[in-house]
């Protein structure tokens, strides 16, 4: 792949003594979904505003679809959307009428039925005519959302989108960020805590610790380069962990209850594993792998130190 949407090259931001990002690069590609990864002070709110030019970098370089961000920074903008934090509306003014305010301050040409479509996109058509006073936090959200895609922008960007939101409203958003991609053709640079849903929805990834980059590249690759953790469930865990007494696999072992044993195995070391224990009497009902992005962004973060 070749066509950058995104492309930070040694990018360095300090407040007074805290060094919130050092020589950052990073790349997204037309048509990701870019997870944006790091702990608490890892530097990607920072990183998140130097992109969308609320605050200037001490050093590097940002180009956003070719140009500039520098030289080119009200042609970029008008082609970025952006959630940051929570999204703001008048709240004794319906979802609709909120839309409508807010294509018109864009001076873009926004027509009805667009804000209809985008409605329809986040799911909130059929409260079109409520005051947003009325809605949730998800809701509020998703509404922030089409309120992005108003200008009908190449990138869009999300900062912590499902911040305070129940599983629910965490899966609404996912959903909804799966649609952007697929539908609206929208490449998203997603900033996120919650791990395991940028494992499902991202197809490339960056993971930053202390303002410098850890780790990037292709989920799956990254993913699938390491253990995987894979729990059995058995009719006697201590008749299994019996059975792998004398092999290499008793090593493996990370955990044992009642019913559960779980190892951390190489890829595709489960299949073997499994004949092992059904070959020695061990009753083996299921076999759930559970490796998740969580394990690897704290292998990977520990190991930067």
């Amino acid at each position: 792949m070749n066509d950058r949407v995104v492309e930070v090259s040694n990018l360095s931001k300090q407040f007074k003594e805290i060094k919130a990002v050092s020589n950052l690069n990073l790349n997204v590609y037309r048509g990701d979904v870019f997870g944006f990864l790091g702990p608490n002070g890892a530097g990607k709110s920072t990183t998140i505003r130097a992109l969308l030019s609320l605050i200037r970098p001490d050093s590097g370089t940002i180009k956003i679809l070719g140009n500039s961000l520098k030289e080119k920074r009200k042609q970029i903008l008008s082609k970025v959307g952006a959630i940051i934090e929570k999204p703001d509306f008048y709240g004794y003014l319906t979802a609709y009428r909120n839309l409508e305010i807010l294509a018109r301050l864009s001076g873009k040409e926004i027509s009805r039925n667009r804000i209809l479509e985008l409605l329809e996109l986040v799911g909130l058509r059929n409260r079109a005519k409520s005051k947003v006073k009325t809605f949730s936090h998800g809701m509020k959200q998703r509404l922030g959302i089409a309120q992005a895609l108003l200008h009908d922008p190449e990138l869009v960007v999300l900062d912590e989108p499902t911040t305070g939101l129940d599983p629910q409203g965490v899966k609404e958003i996912r959903d909804l960020i799966i649609r952007m991609s697929r539908e609206e053709h929208k490449t998203i640079f997603l900033s996120s805590h919650i791990l395991s849903e940028i494992e499902i929805v991202a197809n490339r990834m960056i993971i930053i610790n202390k303002g410098t980059a850890v780790v990037e590249g292709e989920v799956k690759d990254l993913l699938n380069s390491d253990t995987v953790k894979v729990k059995f469930e058995v009719d006697d865990s201590v008749k299994a962990k019996k059975a792998v007494e004398n092999t290499g696999w008793y090593n493996k072992i990370e955990a044992v209850s009642e019913n559960k044993i779980v190892f951390m195995l190489d890829q595709n070391e489960a299949g073997l594993l499994n004949k092992h224990l059904v070959e020695n009497n061990v009753t083996v009902n299921a076999i759930i792998p559970t490796r998740s992005l969580e394990d690897f962004f704290l292998k990977i973060t520990s190991e930067a130190g």
